[in-house]
């Protein structure tokens, strides 16, 4: 471990994102970048390869010693960005000779309606101390962070191990690319004993939060056939099954319609013991307040206090996230519709294997339908979630040391809602490695929604500690 003067990276740290992050930042987020998933033709409509391009010519104007960065692309993938740095001083603590592995997404969420006056999806927009616009806090940020922290280190007179920054365009769709990359990149990345994935969320702005577990997901889409054509409803109502009312029938297979629960036995899991003391703690933490979402007036949250950081974070819910079969409502006709369709995301506790949920979720809505409708589960992606492994001393005690030094208390811990794929293949392929999870999206982020923000006072201070722990490293 090297000691680095915490003035003098808070110094660099402070000035490149006020005099160049945010700028980068901003043009990265006028690129409407959207993932595979939400953009079939990505390869030909250029956005993907136009975000990796405008990060990757950043990356290359960095004085940072011995960086080396290229657009890796395999044939009908989309690409990775990925920048090595060799160790630097003489490191010697936790990761030794290893490799620190840095990751992060460049790839968007869709533009969602209901954008403030002002803003929009790749407008970025700042007012005091949040930068508005699609992907600047999920992820576009981690790339800047990470190479930012390299260079106070370096700039500070402090060491660091080798360094792999891996920048991928397809988390948003599930990461469907990114085992080919990471095998083809086996020998690039080495020997992995440290992951650093900025990808992840805060309880507040005003504390280091570590991200401890990450929920799995299964998404599909579910068709409901029951006609080849539309009939006027006066002729085929009382006679022709509702494909809506079929469908209705088929989600109660899945889900209480009263409780929320989901019914799927492959999807429960216990909650260890230890996971439930730190949600215990991160609601002591915060006062027994909740997460306070943009509720319209008279709804009533389905759990509050403990009940609600467990309901997210370790029991599986079902979303109903998109439909088709539906026209809008003043174009809709006296037509018993042919066919209905939703798209299903399910979340899952962190432990349990998502591609089991997902064959007992197709044979519950492919089984004997109400009144022989022809029923089609496609389009079908499951990624597992990921339970971290116990903190090294040494990198507890480096994110403890960098947490009370730049936030002036302690770290803490929470579980995440969403999901990482990226983390469950790694812990996988690296069993030994440690993992250190962390991100903006806090309160009102509001990632994949109308609104996102980055907010820049702590992105800068996660670059602060992200600087300390590869120091320590």
């Amino acid at each position: 471990m090297t000691t680095i003067d915490a003035g003098t990276v808070a110094e660099i740290v402070g000035s490149a994102w006020r005099d160049d992050l945010v700028g980068e930042l901003s043009g990265y987020i006028a690129i409407p970048a959207l993932s595979p998933a939400f953009d079939p033709e990505w390869k030909a409509n250029g956005h993907l390869s136009a975000a990796v391009d405008h990060i990757h010519r950043w990356i290359r104007s960095q004085p940072i010693a011995g960086l080396e960065s290229a657009v890796v692309e395999l044939p009908g993938r989309t690409p990775v960005l990925l920048a090595e740095i060799p160790a630097y001083g003489a490191p010697s603590g936790g990761v030794g000779t290893g490799t620190v592995l840095l990751y992060g997404h460049c790839d968007k969420q869709p533009e969602m309606t209901g954008w403030d006056p002002g803003l929009g999806p790749w407008t970025p927009v700042r007012r005091d101390d949040l930068l508005y616009g699609r992907g600047g806090a999920d992820d576009g940020y981690a790339a800047y962070a990470s190479l930012t922290a390299i260079r106070a280190v370096q700039e500070s007179g402090g060491s660091h191990p080798r360094c792999v920054v891996l920048i991928e365009a397809s988390e948003e769709s599930g990461s469907p690319d990114l085992h080919a990359h990471v095998a083809a990149l086996s020998t690039a990345l080495g020997d992995v004993k440290l992951v650093v994935c900025l990808d992840s969320g805060c309880a507040t702005y005003d504390t280091l939060w570590l991200t401890s577990s990450l929920r799995g997901m299964v998404a599909a889409t579910v068709r409901v056939d029951v006609l080849t054509e539309g009939v006027h409803s006066g002729s085929a109502s009382g006679v022709v099954p509702s494909s809506f009312r079929v469908l209705r029938q088929l989600l109660d297979r899945i889900e209480d319609p009263e409780t929320g629960a989901v019914l799927l036995d492959s999807a429960t899991s216990d909650v260890p013991d230890h996971r439930r003391a730190e949600i215990e703690a991160m609601v002591d933490h915060l006062g027994g307040l909740d997460e306070q979402f943009p509720y319209v007036a008279g709804i009533r949250p389905m759990a509050s206090g403990v009940q609600a950081q467990i309901n997210r974070t370790w029991l599986p819910t079902v979303s109903y996230i998109g439909a088709d079969g539906l026209p809008p409502t003043n174009h809709a006709g006296n037509v018993l519709r042919p066919s209905t369709s939703l798209r299903l995301s399910l979340r899952l506790p962190p432990t349990v294997v998502a591609g089991d949920v997902l064959n007992e979720l197709r044979s519950r809505l492919v089984t004997d339908p109400p009144d022989g409708a022809t029923v089609t589960v496609e389009a079908a992606d499951a990624a597992d979630g990921w339970n971290a492994p116990d903190l090294a001393p040494w990198l507890s005690a480096s994110l403890h040391r960098a947490s009370v030094s730049v936030f002036g208390r302690p770290a803490q811990l929470m579980g995440e809602g969403g999901s990482i794929p990226f983390m469950g293949m790694l812990g996988r392929k690296f069993p030994a490695a440690q993992f250190a999870v962390m991100g903006v999206l806090g309160p009102g982020s509001n990632a994949h929604g109308p609104n996102e923000f980055l907010h820049l006072p702590y992105a800068e201070r996660l670059t602060n500690v992200l600087a300390s722990v590869l120091a320590d490293a």
